[in-house]
């Protein structure tokens, strides 16, 4: 029996909806894009709520929750090296869950990056409220521009959207290192912030670690896991790098110095600058911060920053739904429209169809400008919770695999797998469930998301029997995809796609 078992090289697939992509991806967008996928308006602007809610600890669960974030990544950076792909954790379920797998997988991710598309149109355009030259123009207009804007460059080239991401990933590094110096010197020094001596004794001086005890913790836990929403992005761009199997390896290693460095060690910085009661919801730390040390204009310079973050973040949502979707459309459970390329070999149709929902943010600031922003990203984390738990069980299903002889894992791997793969669903599944107890939203965002379930289920019924089942194939000649491409990229947009195989589709 042992002999008949097919050789573990045999089993690398092919996914035949990644045809047609461009390889333009350098090692130092994909480094950038690691980085920009862990650091955005969580830090920026959030840590601002939640350290006025848990004081100190928050450092703690930016570290608990970047663990697991980790664990979560570097099983998705393993699979990437065994089998780069644009449509990454959607093709992967593919492979060890199958077609049903991918698609829930495929519409979790969808369904988180559209309603954060139309969360990061809204915090644009209240962030360009900030200045008074922009107060005049309604809240609409700025998002629906912002939209535009974004759009446009998702539509130039991949190259395009990693140049976009490389220097929006600068920024964010400049400000958090600039503002680390200037803390360290400031504690180093001893010079009084706001009327403060910087040290240790502003957090032992002010109820230590846990001045509201334990249970804030839990509570913060579900934001900061949100927080880390895109550091899955990076498995998405390795399928258009143009060597993923080599740079893959230390950008996902490098993410757990950047979360210890970039969110916990300013987190400790803050709480060591001033003491964690003059830090609110309303204002980001880092103006907070600046203000208190008289730095002119550190709102303005802060909020370009955070300006900076929404915008990369949205550009991040278009590009890896536009990917997402096309991974769905050529198996069929997606329009067939987000199946087509562009000259540029970008998935213009994915694109198109989040940019149109993400019209729908448009509206949203037209009518509730003053809730838009709540009311979108109610639903953006179980969408988030549910991708990393999709990623974590299909890597649990390679690990066993590869087990029976069926693949052969790369050197690079998740350590302790499996036990980190359950540990990470558990952690995952609980904080899902500790939603419903942790606020008022909790109760509807989970009855809201059942309600998307059923739509999901229903919508599985009616897809299922255009599902192609064999998109994956261990031999699929090049000069094939090359025919293909041309055919995606000349046929007329007014009609459907050519079949992926060349013949009717059942």
């Amino acid at each position: 029996m042992a002999s008949e078992m097919p050789q573990a090289s045999s089993r690398v697939s092919v996914d035949k909806a990644d045809q047609g992509y461009a390889k333009q991806l350098k090692p130092r967008h994909i480094r950038m894009i690691a980085i920009g996928g862990s650091i955005g308006t969580g830090l920026f602007l959030g840590a601002g709520g939640r350290l006025a809610a848990g004081g100190p600890s928050l450092a703690i669960v930016y570290a608990l929750c970047g663990l697991f974030a980790f664990f979560m990544v570097r099983a998705l950076g393993e699979l990437t090296i065994h089998r780069p792909s644009s449509g990454a954790f959607v093709s992967y379920a593919r492979e060890f869950m199958g077609e049903k797998g991918a698609y829930v997988t495929g519409w979790l991710f969808f369904l988180d990056w559209c309603t954060t598309v139309m969360a990061d149109i809204t915090a644009v355009a209240l962030y360009m409220h900030f200045w008074s030259i922009f107060s005049p123009i309604p809240q609409w207009i700025i998002a629906l521009i912002a939209l535009a804007i974004v759009f446009t460059m998702n539509m130039l080239s991949v190259k395009f959207f990693g140049e976009f991401e490389f220097w929006f990933a600068m920024i964010k590094v400049a400000a958090i290192v600039g503002f680390m110096l200037i803390a360290v010197f400031f504690i180093a020094t001893g010079q009084q912030v706001a009327g403060n001596t910087p040290g240790v004794s502003m957090i032992t001086e002010h109820g230590g670690m846990f001045p509201k005890g334990l249970a804030p913790m839990v509570t913060l836990a579900l934001g900061v896991v949100f927080a880390f929403g895109g550091t899955e992005m990076i498995g998405v761009a390795a399928g258009e790098a143009e060597d993923a199997e080599k740079i893959m390896p230390s950008a996902v290693n490098s993410m757990m110095w950047r979360i210890a460095l970039f969110y916990v060690g300013s987190v400790v910085l803050f709480t060591m600058l001033m003491p964690w009661t003059a830090y609110s919801k309303a204002e980001s730390p880092f103006v907070t911060f600046f203000s208190a040390i008289g730095v002119p204009n550190a709102g303005t310079i802060m909020n370009l920053v955070v300006l900076t973050a929404a915008l990369s973040s949205l550009n991040a949502g278009l590009y890896a739904t536009g990917r997402t979707l096309r991974s769905l459309a050529v198996a069929g459970s997606a329009p067939m429209f987000a199946a087509r390329l562009n000259k540029n070999h970008v998935p213009y149709g994915g694109i198109v169809i989040t940019s149109a929902l993400g019209l729908i943010g448009v509206l949203i600031n037209y009518v509730y400008p003053t809730q838009a922003f709540d009311i979108v990203m109610n639903l953006a984390g179980i969408g988030i919770a549910g991708t990393w738990i999709s990623i974590m069980v299909s890597h649990w299903i390679f690990v066993r695999r590869a087990k029976q002889g069926l693949y052969t894992r790369p050197r690079y791997r998740l350590f302790w797998a499996p036990f980190t793969n359950a540990l990470t669903i558990f952690f995952l599944v609980g904080i899902i469930i500790m939603m419903w107890f942790a606020d008022e939203i909790g109760p509807p965002t989970i009855g809201l998301f059942c309600v998307v379930a059923l739509i999901m289920v229903a919508g599985w019924f009616v897809v299922r029997r255009n599902i192609d089942g064999t998109l994956l194939e261990s031999s699929f000649l090049e000069t094939d995809v090359e025919k293909q491409t041309e055919v995606i990229e000349d046929h007329d947009p007014t009609l459907p796609p050519p079949p992926d195989d060349g013949s009717p589709r059942s």
